[in-house]
């Protein structure tokens, strides 16, 4: 399976997170993020402790919590509407700081910000010790169904192919003299939009050619087999395992 390019994401080391199998850290993050939304928002020292285990998690990866941290920018949108639903949220309101706010706006709030963030620093993790060709093979080894997989994979492998494609008819129309300044100019740049499409079409439809020539039949010829033994997966296993400890507990108490 191609698309072997590494991402941004991904950090390259030699940690025991980045030797375990891909498809076995998938499953420990879809595990460790459905057990985080599970747990009762109003736990909050379950959410510290869930923090505590990831930070170990990247600690063993060799992540530094800097280079993890900017990664979390990406949730800046889901922050932005959880600071705007105190303000919004009807119900009990409490006065903070002469603001007005409303109690379960204040815990709704909690509760984006609390589970997004865990689940956002899990998938963050996992990108950052596993290649993008190996995230594809786990998510076959999982049996994801082949098609998806596939999907998956060329739009990884042409994603960068396109983009550059997109910088050429960009440099095109700048020595050109052009520049968007405007609503006038939306015209130029919708004409550009389809001329890229068009040239994808056609790139997809000449690619898909060249596959069937050479013997494609609907499903990738797989050259590596993701194996796990027991060991890797109890240790991949061991993040949201201990994560289940403490919803447990949280359930008990409760």
């Amino acid at each position: 399976m191609g698309a072997g390019h590494a991402h941004r994401l991904y950090r390259h080391g030699h940690s025991p997170v980045h030797g375990l199998p891909p498809h076995t850290k998938l499953a420990a993050a879809f595990a460790f993020v459905v057990v985080v939304v599970s747990t009762p928002r109003e736990a909050v020292w379950a959410f510290a402790l869930y923090a505590v285990l990831l930070a170990a998690t990247a600690a063993v990866a060799r992540v530094p919590a800097g280079f993890l941290l900017k990664r979390l920018l990406i949730e800046i949108p889901f922050v932005a509407f959880a600071v705007l639903m105190p303000f919004v949220a009807e119900g009990e309101r409490v006065h903070v700081l002469g603001l007005s706010l409303s109690v379960n706006g204040l815990w709704g709030a909690w509760n984006v910000l609390a589970k997004g963030t865990l689940g956002v620093a899990a998938s963050v993790l996992l990108a950052s010790t596993t290649e993008l060709r190996e995230l594809l093979l786990g998510l076959q080894r999982l049996r994801l169904p082949p098609l998806l997989v596939q999907i998956a994979s060329f739009m990884i492998r042409y994603g960068d192919v396109i983009t550059d494609e997109m910088r050429r008819m960009r440099i095109a129309r700048e020595s050109r003299g052009f520049e968007a300044r405007g609503v006038r100019h939306w015209g130029v740049l919708a004409k550009s939009a389809g001329a890229l499409f068009i040239r994808s079409y056609e790139r997809g439809e000449r690619v898909h050619l060249a596959m069937v020539s050479r013997g494609y039949a609907g499903s990738m010829p797989v050259i590596d087999e993701a194996t796990a033994s027991r060991a890797q997966w109890s240790s991949a296993l061991a993040l949201p395992g201990a994560a289940l400890v403490i919803v447990v507990v949280v359930c008990l108490l409760g």
